[in-house]
């Protein structure tokens, strides 16, 4: 068994064998704002996966996004309108995207390579976003940076 998968084997591990660990995480994590630059990634296997190198011109961003739907309140006061404009309200992109977009809200000089799902409770999502600086050095000699970044790098 490579290493990656032994990684992602404990990850799975933690979820059943000790939830109680994985509950106290997540209770820290809430507390923390919304969109925090994390020192390195929880998820080693994943991160590699999206593009995550251990090098100058990379960082780690855990994004916390709240669950739920797109439903507005009612209007309690002046005059009511036919159509509300409450239920039918759609939100076109996944938890996921919406990490991403924060995530590249709070770093604009950053790009994002990839993210993927860390955990949940009732109340939130959170996903950590791999995002990459085009302009650095390291980052500009890297053939497979360069590739996955693609036209951003100017």
């Amino acid at each position: 068994m490579g290493l990656y998968q032994e990684i992602n084997e404990t990850w799975h591990r933690l979820y059943e064998e000790r939830p109680q660990e994985l509950k106290e995480k997540l209770i820290e994590w809430r507390r923390e704002p919304r969109v925090l630059r994390v020192e390195r990634p929880t998820r080693l296997d994943k991160a590699r996966r999206v593009g995550y190198r251990a090098k100058q011109g990379i960082i780690v961003v855990r994004a916390r996004v709240p669950k739920g739907g797109m439903r507005r309140k009612r209007p309690n006061s002046g005059r009511r309108q036919k159509a509300l404009g409450t239920v039918k309200i759609k939100g076109n992109y996944s938890a996921k995207e919406v990490a991403e977009r924060r995530a590249k809200e709070a770093f604009p000089n950053m790009e994002v390579l990839g993210s993927y799902y860390l955990a949940e409770d009732g109340r939130y999502y959170w996903y950590e976003v791999i995002m990459a600086d085009p302009n650095h050095p390291s980052v500009r000699n890297d053939r497979k940076l360069r590739r996955a970044l693609g036209s951003r790098m100017d």
